[in-house]
């Protein structure tokens, strides 16, 4: 399900947000994520509670993600279940961070189809790993809208082992053992 959609310009502070009401549980991932998105949408965090933890998506316009680079912004939300944003743009840090944490970004292959999804929209991915490890591109299919949307990723190799290993930490731990 598509929990949030935002428009151009998301910034890590508007995702999660810093300063001294935050800085206390920086180390507390359950805690802070109780703030994921809370400038965006004040019911973001009791929504993402009442999906259950289950997968969710996120929808943004431009430049999403820019500001900041702590991984705060990151965590948060993949605490609660954040698996993929779909964007017209990325900032280029706040991308590797979501790589970094198993998150996929894909960007919309024609940047007018972010109009075609909706908050509550369900999509899906279907056989996700094959098409994220054969291809650039692929379809998120729109369930609730019944349409097909073609997105694209960017990943490298060593991203794309990153994010169907659920984080960086993983893989590493891997190799390690």
């Amino acid at each position: 399900e598509v929990l949030l959609k935002m428009g151009d310009n998301v910034s890590t502070d508007e995702i999660m947000p810093a300063g001294n009401r935050i800085l206390p549980f920086r180390s507390n991932i359950p805690e802070i994520s109780k703030f994921t998105f809370s400038r965006i949408d004040e019911r973001f965090y009791d929504r993402a509670v009442q999906y259950g933890q289950k997968d969710f998506f996120v929808v943004g316009g431009e430049n999403y993600g820019q500001g900041s680079s702590r991984e705060h912004a990151v965590l948060g939300p993949r605490h609660l279940g954040l698996r993929a944003v779909i964007a017209k743009t990325f900032a280029r840090i706040h991308w590797q961070n979501l790589i970094n944490f198993g998150i996929l970004p894909l960007t919309f292959l024609h940047t007018e189809d972010w109009l075609k999804i909706d908050q509550n929209d369900e999509l899906v991915i279907y056989d996700i790993r094959n098409a994220v490890q054969t291809g650039r591109e692929m379809d998120v299919h729109n369930k609730t809208k019944k349409r097909a949307i073609r997105v694209l990723h960017s990943l490298t190799d060593r991203q794309v082992e990153m994010v169907l290993a659920g984080s960086l930490i993983t893989v590493l731990r891997g190799r390690a053992a």
